[in-house]
């Protein structure tokens, strides 16, 4: 895609604003701790690379071909940064999101089947069910104003929960969700602890005091997990079925119950977090534009027809998939991650240094002016075209690491969105249009409050 230059008239959708002057180490621990995002340089969106040196050398990279040499080409020499494993390593332990090398890849090989086409569809009919009773809660609750963001994180955890445990064996909903959302809340405020690579047992102040509620999530999710092996699940197979039949197709390993446990939570707080996020940022954009909005419903009812939504009808819905595209480029799930370089390397003409951080800020990347026309604009239609370099848009990553659920999302964002609009109109409420924060992920803090009225 080319540079567009003029401006656009048409009001914009609320979006992160960047830095113009350097911040320096303690600037940019304290703005960290509010909000990731804002320690993004604005010339990140109008350069192919950035660098600098806050304690340590750091480079920002918003090339396609070079982020496709650090996600491909040169994978090992990029292995995830210190300061995300710390983060996250004391909920997940060394389930494949945090393993390297060997430990990773056979465990990559052992679930990778889980996520098969026909696995995903054969459990759209929870992601169906879950979508008919997030309707039948708003439209019992009146004509009132409605967080968005609670309910799609109260519905996207009925899905995985439902396709984690769908026995419910003893598996605590609401004690694991409280958990993961008060870890949520604190893991992800960076610690100068993390900037400065100490290892896990140093504690960080905030995390060490959910320490207690990780502790008794795990132990919960390994009673659950000795349940089901004891007692065994009659109907269609869930995740933990299909991870417990999985092995290595290389070394015939299985799982133990420990990294079952590690790679459950890690399904269970990446595969509700993320879709609830994809989806409320995509009702607050339908509400932000009312024409896209109805040319959205006219689609879902020419195909649903006053049903739920279903998995067949995902690929008959094209333009709510091109929203969720949208939604997925303007506010990525994950909105930075960062590389810990391993060798020298050369990235965009500039040298890397063994210990350089590899900064890859998809927020940035995804409005970027050299690759985006009117990048910070709602325009679902630009999916409908030629499609952009794959490493110019990687809401899910890429490579061989790339999300090994991304279609299990997609399909679930689809029919629950799809669900919404055929029931559901929905408007802003004046006075709570949400900001854009990333902690862990990028949250649209205060809510996405709307008026919800039946179609």
């Amino acid at each position: 895609m080319t540079e567009m230059r003029a401006v656009t008239e048409a009001p914009l959708p609320v979006r992160v604003p960047l830095v113009t002057q350097p911040m320096g180490l303690w600037g940019s621990l304290q703005a960290s701790r509010r909000n990731v995002l804002s320690i993004i340089p604005d010339l990140a969106t109008r350069q192919p690379m950035v660098s600098g040196k806050t304690g340590k050398r750091w480079h920002m990279v918003m090339d396609p071909g070079a982020n496709r040499r650090i996600l491909l080409e040169n994978l090992d020499n990029y292995p995830k940064s210190i300061v995300t494993k710390n983060l996250l390593r004391p909920a997940i332990g060394e389930s494949m999101f945090i393993a390297e090398g060997a430990n990773w890849r056979w465990q990559r090989r052992t679930a990778a089947p889980v996520f098969s086409h026909r696995n995903v569809m054969n459990l759209a009919p929870v992601m169906s069910a879950a979508a008919e009773r997030s309707v039948a809660r708003v439209t019992q609750a009146g004509p009132r104003a409605v967080d968005f963001l609670a309910e799609m994180v109260t519905t996207t955890f009925d899905v995985i929960s439902d396709v984690t445990f769908s026995g419910g064996e003893g598996f605590d909903r609401d004690g694991v969700h409280k958990a993961i959302d008060a870890y949520i809340a604190e893991a992800g405020k960076i610690s100068l602890f993390d900037i400065l690579g100490m290892p896990d047992w140093v504690p960080r102040p905030g995390r060490t005091f959910f320490a207690g509620g990780v502790k008794e999530m795990k132990r919960v999710a390994d009673e659950a997990i000795e349940a089901r092996k004891a007692r065994g699940h009659e109907g269609v197979p869930d995740l933990l079925d299909l991870l417990l039949a999985g092995e290595d197709p290389e070394s015939k390993r299985q799982m133990n119950v420990g990294e079952l446990r590690d790679n459950l939570l890690t399904f269970i707080v990446a595969g509700h977090e993320t879709t609830a996020l994809t989806l409320a940022w995509s009702l607050y954009l339908l509400a932000f534009d009312p024409v896209v909005q109805e040319r959205a419903r006219d689609e879902v009812r020419g195909v649903v027809q006053g049903r739920v939504a279903t998995g067949e009808d995902v690929a008959k819905l094209p333009f709510i998939r091109r929203i969720v595209d949208e939604a997925l480029r303007l506010y990525p799930p994950a909105g930075m991650v960062s590389r810990t370089a391993q060798g020298p390397d050369e990235l965009c003409g500039r040298e890397i240094r063994r210990g350089d951080t590899v900064i890859l800020p998809f927020y940035a990347l995804h409005r970027n002016k050299l690759l985006w026309e009117e990048p910070d604009a709602f325009r679902p239609d630009r999916w409908g075209g030629q499609r952009p370099d794959r490493y110019a848009y990687l809401p899910f990553g890429d490579g061989p690491r790339i999300c090994i659920g991304a279609s299990f999302a997609i399909q679930e964002a689809v029919i629950i969105l799809a669900t919404l609009l055929a029931n559901l109109r929905f408007t802003p409420v004046k006075g709570k249009a949400p900001e854009p924060v990333m902690i862990l992920t990028l949250r649209p803090q205060g809510g996405v409050w709307l008026e919800a009225t039946p179609v």
